[in-house]
């Protein structure tokens, strides 16, 4: 991050958030952080993280999300890829397809999409890319058939996000 009356750079540090959307806030573009961002309100646009990403319990989100963790305590609408753990709560809703080395989803939660566990890091970021809108209405030639699941079909189903 550099500042603008300082020309040094300052690096963040992950471990700590620096970036809040509060309640009744409305935000629309993307975000890119070296540390932690917390949405307890409203976002449009893809999001990147070096940090982690929380979305609290009124927290609603139309975008994608790239992070180290991702907590979902509100609801996401996107494709979520966390470099380690992706933790839904009891009233978290994701809608959209995830990415991720760990998952946790509590129960009374709501996950509608696909699943990618392990092997997070080598998932093309290009798939951030695409909307939510995209993936609701992919052309199903490209989604794996339960029946002939071969890694060349596998891999189509992560490049229609």
């Amino acid at each position: 991050m550099k500042l603008r009356n300082n020309a040094k750079s300052v690096k963040l540090d992950p471990n700590t958030t620096d970036t809040l959307i509060g309640e009744g806030s409305i935000f629309e573009g993307k975000i890119r952080s070296d540390a932690g961002v917390r949405i307890e309100g409203q976002i449009t646009g893809d999001i990147e993280c070096e940090g982690d990403v929380t979305v609290g319990e009124k927290g609603v989100v139309h975008s994608n999300i790239l992070a180290r963790n991702i907590i979902i305590a509100g609801t996401v609408n996107g494709n979520v890829h966390a470099k380690n753990k992706l933790s839904i709560t009891s009233k978290g809703k994701l809608f959209g397809n995830m990415v991720a080395s760990s998952l946790s989803i509590e129960e009374g939660s709501v996950f509608e999409g696909t699943s990618k566990m392990g092997g997070a890091d080598k998932v093309d970021n290009a798939a951030l890319k695409e909307t939510a809108a995209t993936t609701a209405t992919a052309n199903p030639e490209t989604t794996p058939s339960a029946k002939n699941n071969t890694k060349q079909e596998n891999d189509n189903v992560y490049k229609t996000w």
